[in-house]
């Protein structure tokens, strides 16, 4: 089966910042936002994305301010609220173009942290909910400090970059020792941007990972609030081998959100949908498929 061609589309987020998009399928068909993780582009949805296009959804893979192609922000501004506007804007824009509503939100780690900041903080304002659905990768309203940490360290521990892609790629093999070692660097030369230096550096705004850029919030359990708002239908779907979210926090976000739907991909570790994306992504497709 050949894959759908897609299309780029963009709108404005918080701040003036332009955001960015793939959208694979027909606009008519019931419209998907995927969020992708922090560090990541929206390139890592490609394979989710073009299966949700052949099972009839349109699929919009948007980067994430500060990542990618979309902008990064001018005042370096990646805090949740950010993301939210830049959330609603794109719910708000699929909204307008599909005879079916709102779009289903997918968001995998820092993706579903937005979603679900979204949608907690807009039920607290009394305000509907900006997708007609919630999926959440392997992130709920409390993760791991370990594991968290081990992504940071990731992120943040090459920041002269790399010679080649050869470089990066063997950074990526010792940080993802489970996952093959891809024999075409295609795929990895999206993820970085090649710099004046001549040296490949992440794809995304450094100051993304700034010790100054504001935090979710002062109040606690702020994400288990916002959780325990949700009224549109939810998936949780998390990575087996996890060490970001555990089987303990994901079966108290089943308690706060008891309606909520629960799916644990063996052999796959926080980036669900990349270790085991047939797998993920059925799970995701049932799921929208339920909701026609």
């Amino acid at each position: 089966m050949s894959t759908p061609v897609h299309d780029r589309l963009t709108c404005t987020g918080a701040n003036g910042v332009e955001l960015v998009a793939d959208a694979y399928g027909h606009p008519d068909d019931p419209a998907v936002l995927l969020l992708h993780g922090g560090g990541q582009t929206r390139h890592s949805w490609g394979g989710t994305a073009a299966t949700l296009a052949r099972r009839g959804f349109h699929a919009v893979s948007a980067d994430l301010r500060g990542h990618g192609e979309s902008d990064w922000d001018p005042d370096g501004n990646y805090g949740f609220d950010a993301f939210r506007a830049d959330t609603e804007a794109w719910c708000d824009l699929l909204a307008s173009r599909s005879p079916h509503g709102r779009p289903a939100v997918v968001g995998a780690s820092m993706g579903g942290l937005a979603g679900l900041w979204t949608e907690g903080s807009r039920a607290e304002e009394g305000l509907g909910p900006a997708g007609r659905a919630l999926v959440l990768v392997d992130v709920a309203h409390r993760i791991e400090p370990e594991g968290v940490a081990r992504i940071v360290g990731f992120m943040t521990g090459r920041p002269e970059g790399f010679a080649s892609l050869q470089e990066a790629a063997d950074a990526i093999a010792a940080y993802m020792p489970h996952r093959p070692r891809p024999t075409n660097l295609d795929g990895l030369a999206r993820n970085l941007r090649l710099g004046e230096d001549g040296r490949y550096r992440w794809h995304w705004d450094p100051r993304f990972m700034s010790p100054d850029r504001p935090r979710a919030s002062a109040v606690p359990d702020v994400f288990a609030h916002h959780a325990g708002r949700l009224r549109m239908p939810v998936l949780l779907v998390r990575g087996r081998m996890s060490d970001v979210l555990s089987e303990d926090a994901a079966q108290e976000f089943l308690t706060i959100v008891p309606h909520a739907r629960y799916v644990d991909v063996g052999d796959a570790h926080h980036m669900v949908a990349g270790d085991k994306n047939d797998t993920f992504t059925d799970a995701v497709v049932e799921f929208l498929e339920s909701l026609r």
